[in-house]
């Protein structure tokens, strides 16, 4: 388990359009969209901001209009994926249809973007999906619950009240959306993005130096509500495995 404490035709083709799905028209995975219409926006967190690390360091980030998944990909729609392309099943106690798809490796999750016509989205994309519109540490004000989102209430934020510690995933959209529409953006798993880890620059696009870890934003059940911040950032090796690593993918616009 990864820790930050640790350190289809015709009128359905339309109407999946209209409503905001996408269908993938050989393999019958739907994805409920949300459009970001894009901006500019300070990513990263001030000084001030409670259980800041200095890798969060304030700057102008413009990106541009996207459309990402309301929820996290889940085990159904991954499944589908593996028996298609015969790719690696993912195993671990969490795993059911209508929740998110863990043990996934980054690559995993860049196979499964690929094969449906999308990708992963970048970690400006994420942090201004997440924020929306919000300079608060959390897309729902100055501190988030248990009731708001799932992670290890035993761990609040800045002095605030434990909550519960549910100790596995929830089904995606248990909770409520942010201000665009985007569920579980905190908390229930930790989220791949496109990006390799290092210090930021003002493209939306990421770094392209390489380097050795991979992006993962959001927090997850087995994290406290820090991890749960917008500006929160953990650097994971993109090939590792977590029963508290999922993703959700973009497209362009």
């Amino acid at each position: 388990m990864f820790s930050r404490r640790l350190k289809k035709t015709g009128l359905v083709y339309v109407f999946l359009y209209l409503t905001g799905f996408f269908l993938n028209a050989q393999e019958g995975v739907i994805i409920d969209w949300v459009e970001i219409r894009g901006g500019t926006f300070q990513m990263g967190t001030p000084e001030s901001e409670p259980a800041r690390d200095v890798d969060e360091v304030l700057h102008l980030v413009d990106v541009k209009p996207f459309k990402i998944s309301k929820y996290e990909v889940t085990y159904k729609q991954y499944l589908t994926f593996c028996k298609a392309t015969k790719h690696r099943k993912p195993s671990g106690a969490f795993l059911h249809k209508n929740k998110p798809v863990v043990n996934v490796s980054w690559h995993d999750a860049k196979a499964f973007a690929t094969w449906v016509g999308a990708r992963l989205p970048t970690e400006a994309e994420w942090e201004f999906t997440c924020r929306s519109g919000k300079s608060t540490p959390f897309y729902v004000g100055n501190n988030i619950t248990t009731k708001q989102a799932n992670y290890d209430g035993n761990y609040p934020y800045n002095g605030n009240s434990k909550g519960k510690s549910r100790k596995r995933t929830k089904r995606v959209g248990s909770y409520p959306p942010n201000e665009y529409g985007v569920c579980d953006m905190g908390g229930n798993v930790y989220e791949w993005v496109e990006d390799w880890y290092q210090n930021y620059t003002n493209d939306s696009r990421g770094p392209i130096e390489f380097v050795i870890e991979k992006v993962c934003r959001g927090g997850s059940f087995y994290d406290g509500a820090a991890e749960c911040r917008c500006g929160d950032r953990a650097a994971i090796n993109p090939k590792d495995l977590g029963e508290n690593l999922g993703f959700r993918i973009a497209i362009d616009l």
